[in-house]
């Protein structure tokens, strides 16, 4: 089974978290960060050339071999999809039309949300917010793995398992440990994928649907680009519970490794995210960061202090402590 890990429980904190007050330290220092507050133009464009390609390879993967339906679902179609799932994150921001216009920016979440197979745009946004304001707070941040899985795989090996189910954790967790009532529009995009769904296998058949669903899975467990699910938050030094990571993946994810910027900054693109620490270099360089994110599952899978038990967490307002 591997090295058991050297945790046995999360790391309780009573602060709150640390980005708004950052937030507001910055900006009495920087004020012109707020001129990059806003929606990105080029946005719309990026995204939907992804969305695009995709469509594009419909007729590309269409009577194609298993392996090769596999080897380019993990290869190729997942970093596309995972793409387009970071696009939807910056769509739950508002960012691809502006809060002004939150309707575009839902229905353009429906479109980019199409080939990755599985509805999920709508239902992003509803949890994704939560994380932001209330980061670590043991119920309503379902960004923290359970104390069923910390202590489930609690391994070298099971910690592997536990990265290659990370789909399962992320599409289950909310529903367990913060149910809500479905939203109409949640109803809408899953109606809208199921039809999407439902026209690709028909004109296309089960494999190239299998292409796209499976792309997106693979891409968000055992994968390069999957490294941003720990490396944002897991606590790989003591006492730090966001950090960034500065290198080439970023191209393809909207710049999510620019995490500390990003709760830092929501209102600013990701485009723009690097701007924010060229302009406070001070509030970014000396702490922790990442180089690799494919280093940071090898350091997450095989270094004992590291597992689901590393994650700063917080007492949900109301209970007892």
């Amino acid at each position: 089974m591997g090295q058991h890990v050297s945790r046995t429980d999360f790391e309780w904190t009573y602060t709150e978290e640390p980005h708004a007050s950052r937030r507001k330290l910055i900006l009495e220092k920087y004020p012109q960060i707020k001129k990059l507050f806003g929606y990105d133009p080029q946005f719309k464009w990026v995204a939907s050339a992804m969305v695009l390609i995709q469509f594009a390879m419909l007729f590309v993967m269409k009577d194609r071999s298993w392996k090769f339906i596999f080897l380019m679902a993990y290869c190729f179609g997942g970093v596309i999809n995972h793409s387009l799932m970071l696009a939807c994150h910056e769509i739950a921001h508002n960012l691809a039309f502006g809060h002004a216009r939150p309707m575009a920016n839902r229905l353009f979440g429906f479109f980019c949300n199409l080939p990755i197979g599985l509805p999920m745009s709508v239902s992003f946004k509803k949890y994704h917010l939560e994380h932001h304001r209330y980061q670590g707070d043991e119920v309503i941040d379902t960004d923290l793995p359970t104390y069923v899985e910390a202590k489930l795989f609690c391994t070298t090996l099971g910690k592997f398992f536990w990265v290659c189910l990370q789909p399962l954790f992320y599409i289950f967790r909310p529903l367990i440990v913060n149910p809500k009532p479905p939203q109409k529009l949640e109803l809408v995009n899953g109606v809208i994928q199921l039809a999407f769904n439902t026209v690709v296998v028909y004109y296309f058949g089960w494999k190239v649907m299998v292409y796209l669903i499976v792309g997106s899975l693979l891409a968000m467990g055992l994968h390069p680009v999957a490294g941003h699910f720990i490396s944002e938050h897991y606590m790989f030094a003591k006492g730090f519970e966001t950090y960034s990571y500065y290198g080439p993946l970023n191209w393809i994810t909207f710049n999510v490794g620019y995490h500390n910027e990003h709760h830092d900054f929501p209102a600013v693109p990701g485009r723009l995210l690097p701007e924010v620490k060229r302009i406070a270099p001070e509030f970014y360089d000396d702490i922790p960061q990442h180089t690799s994110w494919t280093r940071v599952l090898y350091d997450f899978i095989t270094d004992p202090a590291v597992g689901p038990y590393a994650r700063i967490k917080r007492k949900a307002r109301g209970l007892d402590s």
